[in-house]
């Protein structure tokens, strides 16, 4: 009977020996072959309730922890799973992105071809706009010399225009018809007789030729034509227009005319358009004078000015306040008129 105790405290033991070493509850002793037998009843009845309860604690604890590796387990597994599908995710996204900067880069390079295409189809844009603008400015420059040329031959013809016809003298209101009895020579030898006595024995003023202009005589024409007398020199011509001026009131058989130099059509032109402003200067007392072959003469603060072009004109008008306030009018409408011709060009 001792000995199986003896093996029963044996056995106890052993399982005792399984309790952690860091469990709160009753210590349990380690107890030597001889202690143990040497033991009371009652105190092996104490060390097997003992040995029950750190048998029924660490079952607890073994179960604690089966559940806790199980919800660990558990976890993991969750983990895992979302682990994979967050790879899956992340490589998808990566081919998506790949696809997509491929795609972006393929772009690129379209706009980088297509940008430098624009860059050599606008650089060869420029170089045959400067091409053309090079030639238009030629082509300017040539039409400005071309211009210069004809305004310089038109100047050319004009003054020979005005040479031939320094010489001759235009009547104007001579009736058409007039002359079908004496002729134009006849008509204008009467004029002088009637006129002037004693130019009309001056046997040098002789009339070399004699006709109308235009030669054709238009029908719808209210005033007849001019007549143009050619004499041997000028100096006959400046008598007689002289002694013109000088009685003011010609006439032929009672009837008004009138007697003046003959000029080329620039000249007559470059005439009249000095006729407004020598109407300014003339209701002002300036005395003004169309002199040969187109210039301007007037009294200026008692001194005789002689102009060429209306633009010395002007250049001398804008350092004279008295002339600016006299031709403000007339000038600011001559510029006017050369706006609207320069439109129209």
């Amino acid at each position: 009977m001792p000995n199986n105790k003896c093996k029963k405290r044996g056995n106890k033991n052993k399982e005792v020996t399984m309790t952690p070493p860091n469990e709160k509850d009753t210590p349990i002793q380690d107890y030597e072959d001889d202690e143990i037998e040497e033991m009371q009843e009652a105190d092996l009845k104490k060390l097997i309730r003992t040995l029950r309860s750190s048998q029924k604690q660490i079952l607890e604890l073994q179960k604690s922890l089966m559940d806790k590796i199980e919800n660990l387990s558990r976890e993991n597994e969750i983990l895992r799973r979302n682990q994979n599908e967050m790879k899956q995710l992340v490589e998808q996204e990566t081919v998506i992105v790949t696809r997509n900067h491929n795609e972006v880069k393929n772009s690129i390079d379209q706009m980088k071809n297509t940008l430098e295409s624009l860059t050599n189809r606008l650089g060869e844009a420029e170089e045959r706009i400067s091409d053309l603008e090079d030639r238009e400015q030629e082509r300017i420059q040539s039409d400005q010399r071309k211009e210069e040329e004809i305004r310089n031959l038109k100047h050319i013809v004009g003054n020979l225009q005005d040479t031939i016809k320094k010489p001759n003298i235009h009547v104007l209101g001579v009736p058409e018809g007039m002359e079908r009895e004496k002729g134009l020579e006849g008509l204008f030898s009467e004029i002088l007789a009637e006129n002037f006595p004693g130019l009309e024995k001056d046997r040098e003023i002789l009339v070399q030729e004699a006709y109308r202009t235009p030669n054709k005589h238009d029908q719808k024409r209210s005033s007849p034509r001019h007549v143009v007398i050619k004499l041997p020199t000028v100096k006959h011509k400046a008598k007689i227009l002289k002694c013109s001026r000088e009685k003011r009131q010609i006439t032929l058989r009672g009837s008004p005319i009138r007697l003046t130099a003959d000029f080329s059509s620039e000249t007559l032109q470059a005439r009249r358009e000095w006729r407004d402003i020598a109407q300014v200067h003339r209701e002002n007392n300036c005395q003004p004078r169309i002199l040969y072959p187109a210039k301007l003469s007037f009294v200026n603060e008692g001194e005789i000015k002689t102009f060429h072009s209306k633009q010395k004109l002007k250049e001398f008008v804008a350092t004279c306040p008295a002339l600016q306030k006299m031709l403000k009018d007339v000038l600011h409408t001559e510029t006017q008129k050369q706006g609207h011709q320069y439109e129209r060009r």
